[in-house]
């Protein structure tokens, strides 16, 4: 088709800072748990105070530069396939290669269930990279519990969220720790995980996409806050970049945006107690946040939360400070979003502030990236908005060590 003929061009006279293997440290978040909301307007940007870069030897100045340098060496198909995060068979990823290529892909997401060797793994996940210009962020979900993508002799079990949350942080330390170690030994460079959601104690069981698994770590904020920030700290001085997860949260809907279109949490508002695990694991310079598809009608009557202004753009990048990567739930599969042509989607959620655009499903690629291109020739606004989308996610890349900038 002719979107995938001109989105698989790259412009030769453009070039890019060096890029490394997908091996490099995360950043190791310095910022003690708190108790306030509203964190640093720093947070999160991985130029800032205490926010490493996956470079011991680089300044903010310096790590600013590299980042700007490389987005300004790419082609507008090359900053849209940027803004791209698609999934993948964990078992097979091999057969992503020509799809990050043709739309130069900011980042694939290991899906499904996997127990195989390190090694293995290790192997698919490199070739996979050298399909890449500029190396991709590597993506599961490895939060413990019934949600962990690696499992077997090289990714022991991890406890659920609300069993290790009941727990000193110490342990919780030590398990992350030893968690995103082993996720980084294989190449993975991001989990999609802590869960930042709280689940109040008469909704327990009856929330379906969080207490019905017990993904969350408690049923007070407070507590939430302090294990997330701990979780955040401790993945990240392994080498694994953080997403809290689902903003402005799920912990109170009745249904699961992955299966229905009535999820809805008629509570949350700017002032939500809610927030503060979001606004913790921001302070203790979590990498990224992912937005829920949930409905929250009094922060936004009209939109889903990942194609709402006020609450990507107003409520997470004002109010709470946040300067990292946003990233939106699969808008690809989830029956939240089915009633949106596939391309809109992604072109709704960068027009309302996201950077990353995650769908499992392969086939979204084409028209995603067709799409955003097309909005984005014809808007110089939204062009605008696609730089600084694709600036984030090659910040994150940045602290990741995914990237290195020649003096």
């Amino acid at each position: 088709m002719i979107v995938a003929a001109v989105l698989g061009v790259s412009n030769p006279a453009r070039k890019h800072p060096t890029a490394v293997s997908a091996s490099g440290p995360a950043s190791r978040a310095a910022s003690a748990p708190g108790a306030a909301i509203t964190p640093s307007p720093a947070s999160g940007t991985g130029t800032g105070s205490g926010s490493g870069s996956g470079n011991a030897s680089s300044s903010p100045g310096s790590t600013a530069d590299c980042v700007a340098a490389t987005v300004a060496g790419m082609s507008l198909s090359e900053q849209v396939g940027q803004v791209l995060m698609i999934g993948t068979a964990v078992d097979a990823p091999s057969g992503l290669g020509d799809t990050v290529t043709r739309y130069h892909l900011g980042g694939v997401f290991l899906q499904g269930r996997s127990t195989r060797a390190a090694a293995e793994l290790r192997a698919d996940i490199a070739g996979l990279q050298r399909h890449a210009g500029v190396p991709l962020l590597v993506a599961l979900d490895q939060e413990g519990g019934t949600v962990q993508t690696l499992k077997g002799p090289d990714f022991p079990l991890i406890p659920s969220a609300l069993s290790l949350g009941a727990r000193p942080a110490t342990e919780i330390n030590q398990t992350i720790g030893d968690s995103a170690h082993r996720l980084a030994g294989v190449g993975v460079t991001l989990d999609l995980a802590p869960v930042a959601d709280t689940v109040p104690e008469d909704v327990g069981k009856s929330n379906p996409p969080i207490g019905a698994l017990n993904r969350q770590y408690g049923s007070d904020p407070a507590q939430v806050s302090t294990a997330v920030q701990t979780v955040v700290a401790a993945s990240q001085a392994a080498g694994v970049l953080t997403v809290l997860k689902h903003f402005p949260g799920l912990g109170r809907v009745r249904a699961n945006t992955d299966t229905s279109t009535k999820a809805v949490d008629t509570t949350a508002d700017v002032n939500d107690p809610y927030l503060r695990p979001f606004a913790g694991g921001i302070r203790a310079g979590s990498a990224g946040v992912m937005v829920s598809s949930a409905t929250y009608p009094r922060l936004d009557a009209q939109n889903i939360a990942a194609f709402s202004q006020p609450i990507i753009t107003g409520l997470l990048r004002g109010r709470l400070g946040f300067r990292g990567m946003i990233m939106s739930d699969d808008l690809g599969a989830g029956v939240a979003v089915g009633a949106v042509p596939v391309g809109d989607r992604a072109v709704r959620f960068v027009a309302a502030g996201g950077d990353l655009v995650l769908t499992i499903r392969p086939s979204d690629a084409e028209p995603m990236a067709g799409a955003l291109l097309t909005r984005a020739q014809q808007d110089s606004a939204f062009a605008g908005r696609v730089t600084d989308a694709a600036t984030h996610v090659v910040q994150a890349k940045k602290r990741a060590g995914l990237l290195r900038c020649d003096s």
